[in-house]
């Protein structure tokens, strides 16, 4: 089954996320979700209008054009597309020409919580389908920060990654807990929970401890909870009381994977903060956005050395398998494969 995962599709039919809400601007964004290229764009009102990122004309990207009013503008000869996918306008079309008949597909797409949400399958279903979401985003007791992965590798090398909790030792200061000791596992046919007592080097409890995140040496051990669940197509890890991290992904094909790792830093901790005023809370929230990147970044970068890595040695040899001893791997790649086949 190791193979078969290794080449596992996503399921269509689920909410990903192609962008953050500030990668879109006035101008169209082009984006490509398991092999389907995709454009953005804003209209008048500023609701968000998703559809393939083709012109048929000569099959240029519409991502290259531009925004008129509520439609978009092919660059190449000027066609404009509404969001509905209809050709509304042919600049040197005659009387006696009709418009083209031809409808661009569109996509379902949701731009909630700092992020665009999009849906690939069938259209009708999407309202059907919970949206992970991201509750903490707009809370005023949590700071956010993150990074952007761009992967080598199939998405679910990713995914194995982020709820492998054995590789610590590959961060060395920029890892968040040690010493992990597997509790149980609960699954089920859209989500695998993993859940773990472990160490935290982080406490964040009076206002000098976010100093936590940039001074290592005053970092100390602690006993604490970690939770981790792949909630399909999605991750999520909890830490104790202080941390909440997110990881939402973008397959991009499948040998290449995108995806943005969000981590939300809980003042919960400081009871008085409720106190304050909105407009101060909301200040300090802002102030200290993306405050934790670096260290994000950081993460990133040592874990897609390893992704790609194993990516590289399946395409050399996929038949090779070596030995696994984590449980909640195995549970990992069973739901890959059977939300692939659905």
């Amino acid at each position: 089954m190791l193979e078969t995962v290794r080449r596992a599709a996503i399921n269509l039919n689920h909410w990903y996320v192609v962008a953050q809400s500030s990668e879109l601007t006035d101008q169209p964004l082009g984006v490509v979700l398991w092999q389907q290229p995709i454009v953005l764009y804003r209209d008048r009102s500023h609701t968000i209008q998703a559809l393939e990122d083709r012109c048929p004309h000569r099959q240029v990207r519409l991502s290259h054009g531009q925004v008129q009013g509520d439609q978009l503008e092919c660059i190449y000869h000027g066609w404009q597309f509404n969001g509905a996918g209809d050709c509304v306008n042919v600049p040197y079309l005659s009387q006696k020409q009709q418009l083209p008949s031809c409808r661009l597909r569109t996509y379902p797409v949701r731009e909630q919580d700092g992020f665009i949400w999009l849906f690939p399958g069938q259209a009708d279903q999407a309202n059907q389908v919970p949206l992970l979401g991201l509750p903490e985003w707009d809370q005023l007791n949590y700071i956010a920060s993150y990074t952007t992965i761009d992967t080598q590798a199939h998405f679910s090398f990713l995914i194995e990654n982020l709820m492998d909790m054995y590789h610590g030792r590959l961060h060395n200061d920029l890892q968040a807990w040690a010493n992990p000791v597997l509790k149980d596992i609960e699954t089920s046919p859209t989500r695998v929970d993993a859940h773990y007592d472990a160490e935290s080097y982080y406490k964040i409890d009076k206002i000098y401890s976010v100093g936590q995140l940039f001074i290592p040496a005053m970092r100390q051990l602690r006993p604490t909870n970690l939770d981790v669940s792949y909630v399909y197509p999605h991750w999520r890890s909890v830490l104790g009381n202080d941390f909440k991290i997110y990881c939402l992904f973008c397959p991009v094909s499948e040998t290449q994977t995108k995806a943005y790792l969000v981590h939300f830093v809980s003042l919960g901790a400081f009871h008085r903060l409720h106190k304050l005023p909105i407009r101060f809370r909301r200040f300090i929230k802002n102030r200290l956005f993306n405050a934790a990147r670096g260290l994000l970044a950081g993460l990133v970068k040592q874990d897609i050395l390893m992704m790609e890595d194993e990516q590289r040695a399946f395409e050399t040899m996929p038949q090779r398998k070596g030995p696994e001893f984590n449980q909640t791997i195995s549970k990992v790649q069973q739901l890959i494969h059977q939300q692939s086949i659905h």
